[in-house]
């Protein structure tokens, strides 16, 4: 709207520049008497002169102008200048007509009266697109043809595709449900982190249905002046009334719908207003009207208690994360758009991408097509599906960092350690990958590979997972000693560190203190990172508690520092296939494992 207002004043002033322009010449010369004029001519000081009926230009020789007026018809002027030597020119300056010179000076004035009439047109009928038309719906609408998803484009969310599966069979068979009396729910929120598929189920369910989709954000309800977010909310409402039966989507409905009553005196009232007038149209229209409200947040512990009552997001369904079967389905599904080797098992990737959202599988096969692109290969095989899912985990290959041979030694020796170490202690999950190839901030990394997503771990993995992490920093305290031990543990012995202090405090893993809780996960949002909060405990609890998380790491570090001990012939074969080749696979890792040559 302000840049509409901007471009119209730039168009007047421009006007108006440009028609004062017109006029400049008459502006700039003088208006001089008639005497004056002939006593120049006598003076024999005039160069020329341009008549026109009674208007007369002339320029001196001096290279001066003026314009004079003739009173009076005067024979002898042209005689005089005759005499004197003049030039005398005749019909070069028209003077403008009336006409025009009323349109010249008034035609700022008629420009802006037009601009006026233009925006009030615009605000009675602007159809929400007229630069001045604030309180109309921004949603974007898409007719039943132009939706092409279905539910068979959504995978990874099975328990939440038979939520909704209802929503189609009302809005397709409504009488089905009125005859037993059957009331749909008016509003489904939708829970879940961010890339998860919620926008994506919310077309399946109108592609299903064959009904029109209104889509909005939450963000685009809350604007500076107060009243114009619930003025779009009223709009919305009635024009999908017209539209019915149809589904309107919010994303990220938590910009409207936080909780009304913090920040008292502080508060955002316009949002507390448009929140207002969304509940009131929740509940004004008719339960039978076929309009079905599909909103969707990361954040339903800030939406306001009134948002989820009953009658209005009567029902929650949560999209989480997709499980490996999950994964393995959507990954097919994104598969189906490019050509791909015989060699490609989407299983195996689906095994190395725990906590990936649908969002972060399609960019996983859309950064593996451009990897294969850039080698000019005709089809995507599981190397370039590899690389790509090593670069979102632990981003882009640092080829170009200059590493020593003493540090490439170094490095390998300390992946060599969590394999072999992973490898030997019980119920570990199996190493896929390991490679001396900087990524990140990490000089090297070793991939572990879960055959199944893990939902619940015992105290034997726990301590496996401990013993594993140390495996790198004691490969190079045995290898070199401890005073030539580096940095480079310093992101092991952190998660080691997490483990063990959650299994005496948390999970309670501990024999002296037993099953009790000593500190809690605080949630400071929803499916966010968790910090701990440590309750009040004694100081003789806590001194317990220290002895305990050091009695743990200690017997799992001097555990690894054993195995790593009796298989010092396969720490120095793995460190020196890694040297050779800089990464390795399962196969070759196995085949170290069992002392033979790969």
């Amino acid at each position: 709207m302000i840049k509409n207002l901007v471009l119209w004043l730039v168009v007047v002033l421009i006007s108006m520049f440009i028609f004062q322009s017109f006029n400049f010449i008459e502006k700039d010369i003088p208006n001089v008497d008639y005497s004056t004029f002939l006593s120049d001519i006598n003076l024999n000081q005039i160069r020329e002169t341009h008549i026109n009926e009674h208007d007369i230009l002339v320029i001196k020789k001096n290279n001066t102008t003026y314009r004079t007026f003739m009173p009076m018809n005067d024979p002898q002027l042209i005689k005089n200048l005759v005499i004197k030597k003049v030039k005398i020119f005749g019909n070069i300056i028209d003077k403008p007509n009336i006409l025009v010179s009323v349109f010249i000076s008034w035609f700022p004035m008629i420009l802006l009266i037009a601009a006026w009439f233009f925006f009030i047109r615009n605000i009675q009928i602007g159809g929400g697109k007229g630069p001045m038309s604030f309180g109309r719906s921004k949603a974007k609408k898409l007719s039943s043809n132009e939706i092409k998803t279905t539910f068979s484009d959504v995978e990874g969310c099975d328990e939440a595709k038979e939520e909704v599966a209802e929503l189609v069979e009302y809005l397709k068979e409504p009488l089905k449900f009125k005859k037993l009396g059957g009331k749909i729910p008016k509003g489904v929120l939708m829970i879940g982190p961010p890339g998860t598929g919620k926008t994506l189920l919310a077309k399946a369910i109108a592609g299903e249905a064959k009904v029109p989709f209104f889509s909005i954000s939450g963000s685009d309800f809350v604007e500076m002046f107060v009243g114009i977010g619930a003025s779009r909310v009223r709009d919305m409402f009635e024009t999908s009334r017209k539209s019915a039966p149809c589904i309107i989507f919010i994303d990220e409905i938590d910009a409207v719908g936080r909780q009304r009553g913090f920040n008292i005196g502080s508060g955002n009232e316009e949002r507390e207003q448009t929140l207002n007038q969304m509940l009131v149209e929740m509940d004004g229209f008719d339960n039978n009207s076929g309009i079905i409200i599909v909103a969707a947040t990361n954040r339903p512990d800030i939406l306001d208690p009134a948002l989820l009552r009953p009658g209005r997001f009567d029902r929650q369904v949560i999209v989480d994360l997709p499980d490996i079967k999950g994964r393995t389905k959507i990954l097919q599904v994104h598969m189906k758009n490019i050509p791909l080797d015989k060699n490609v098992d989407p299983k195996i990737i689906a095994r190395g991408t725990p906590g990936f959202s649908g969002a972060d599988l399609a960019n996983l096969i859309n950064e593996s097509a451009l990897f294969a692109a850039r080698k000019n290969r005709k089809t995507v095989s599981m190397l370039e599906l590899e690389k790509a899912k090593d670069k979102i985990v632990l981003g882009a290959e640092r080829r170009s960092l200059v590493m020593t041979d003493k540090q490439k030694e170094c490095t390998a020796y300390h992946e060599s350690g969590h394999v072999i170490v992973g490898r030997l202690v019980p119920n570990h999950d199996p190493a896929h990958k390991v490679t001396i190839i900087p990524r990140g901030k990490a000089l090297g990394v070793t991939f572990f590979l879960p055959e199944e997503d893990e939902f619940s771990i015992n105290k034997e993995k726990l301590e496996s997972k401990i013993s594993t992490l140390y495996g790198g920093r004691l490969a190079e305290e045995i290898i070199y000693g401890k005073n030539q031990v580096s940095t480079g543990a310093y992101n092991d012995i952190k998660m080691a560190t997490n483990i063990a202090k959650n299994m005496i405090t948390l999970w309670g893993f501990s024999t002296r203190l037993g099953p009790i809780l000593y500190s809690e996960e605080e949630n400071n949002s929803f499916l966010e990172k968790r910090s701990m909060k440590t309750n009040q405990i004694s100081n003789e609890i806590a001194k317990i508690i220290d002895e305990e998380v050091k009695l743990l790491i200690d017997n799992n570090y001097y555990r690894a520092k054993k195995i790593l001990k009796e298989n010092l012939d396969i720490l120095h074969a793995m460190k020196d296939a890694l040297i050779k080749y800089e990464t390795i696979n399962s196969d070759q890792i196995e085949n170290l494992m069992s002392r033979k040559p790969i």
